[in-house]
């Protein structure tokens, strides 16, 4: 009796560049990425139709469900074009991107689409661009190069640089203003200067520096002390938002109301970006929400676990910052939607509807699949990963 046979698309002795590829990449991280781009896409078909009611232009009830396809689709396209290129082609890219972001976002107060009291968006006619999500992947792969490079005693002030453009970065971020992303890519450039080897007492430095910091936008910005009032104090301040989500989430109880069974969407702002976590919750319950923050763990611990074992401490600091950014942006969204931390403004990784946010994360798990492609010497030897198990005919 004939057995079935399965076979790759590619041989292991192809050489060319789409199969060499094919062997080297993590399939695990690209599978639950591009998952992760799917949903997005199925949600926004479950709050388009409830997201229109706030614009009286848009007549189509499927309007952000197709535009998401669009971008989901150009996502896709620049992660794994991206996921192809060399750690060098990573940095040449990364240092281009961060050069660009900086250039437009010094821009964005004379030139900027101003919305809720904030300039970020450049209008590009049909769609609006906001270069803050592309600055962040490129300044922790730029940040880890400076640093890898400061360690090699060559005279490179790699530090100082890093330092330097993290201080540029900042401060355009606060002009606009934009708390959140802030916090994020401090965290995240912090993260990645202790994983270069910086000395410990660097540490209660910089988490003094961290805490004034803090306690500096308090009294800077009021619309963050507003935040946080409306967060310790809920029963003083106007709380509909945080409060409409929180309904949905608990309405969803394990499996949910059913697709297109939501009723709290209704009255849930921004809920197609934002709050798109408490849409799912409703209407696919507990399952999906687990389901979702199981993939972002799996995308963290699954990359950061490959990272560590690479040999080369830029391409070992860069692919893990970049996993971090990911995670701890997908926590910030889902702990606003529980109401655990005041309310940041920022979308939930491949799922929340946005360009600017969709494109930037196929770059940034671009650049992490890239940095983590199985190479000669690439690895530590004895480096234990999981390896695609070849089905012979």
């Amino acid at each position: 009796m004939t057995q079935p046979t399965f076979s790759h698309p590619f041989s292991r002795n192809d050489q060319s560049p789409i199969a060499q590829w094919f062997w080297t990449v993590d399939r695990g991280l690209l599978g639950a990425a591009l998952t992760l781009m799917a949903t997005g896409v199925a949600l926004s078909f479950a709050s388009s139709p409830a997201a229109i009611l706030a614009d009286e232009s848009i007549t189509d009830p499927f309007h952000y469900s197709w535009r998401m396809m669009v971008w989901a689709g150009a996502g896709v396209v620049i992660m794994l074009g991206t996921s192809l290129l060399s750690p060098r082609g990573v940095r040449r890219l990364a240092v281009l991107g961060l050069m660009g972001a900086i250039v437009v976002m010094a821009a964005l107060p004379f030139i900027g689409d101003e919305v809720k009291g904030a300039a970020r968006w450049i209008n590009l006619g049909p769609f609006s661009l906001q270069p803050s999500e592309f600055v962040k992947p490129c300044l922790i792969i730029f940040a880890s190069w400076m640093f890898a490079e400061g360690q090699k005693g060559q005279g490179v002030p790699g530090v100082s640089i890093a330092f330097g453009f993290w201080a540029l970065t900042v401060g355009l971020l606060l002009i606009q203003p934009d708390i959140g992303q802030t916090l994020l890519i401090t965290t995240t450039f912090m993260a990645v200067f202790f994983m270069a080897g910086v000395p410990l007492k660097w540490v209660a430095v910089i988490a003094a520096a961290g805490a004034g910091g803090l306690v500096s936008l308090y009294f800077a910005f009021g619309h963050m002390r507003d935040r946080l009032s409306r967060f310790t104090n809920p029963e003083t301040t106007d709380t509909h938002q945080i409060d409409r989500a929180s309904e949905a989430i608990r309405a969803g109880g394990l499996v949910g109301r059913g697709v297109g069974e939501g009723v709290m969407k209704r009255s849930v702002p921004d809920l197609h970006t934002d709050f798109i976590y408490s849409v799912g919750a409703e209407e696919f319950g507990l399952m999906l929400s687990l389901t979702l923050i199981g993939l972002y763990a799996f995308i963290v611990v699954r990359g950061m676990r490959r990272a560590t074992k690479l040999n080369d401490s830029f391409e070992q600091t860069a692919a893990a910052g970049l996993f971090m950014l990911i995670g701890l942006q997908a926590c910030i969204n889902v702990a606003v939607n529980l109401n655990l931390i005041p309310t940041k403004g920022m979308t939930l990784p491949f799922i929340s509807y946005g360009g600017s946010s969709m494109l930037a994360m196929g770059l940034t798990m671009g650049f992490a699949l890239a940095l983590t492609r199985r190479r000669p010497g690439a690895y530590a030897p004895g480096a234990t990963l999981s390896r695609p198990r070849r089905i012979l005919p």
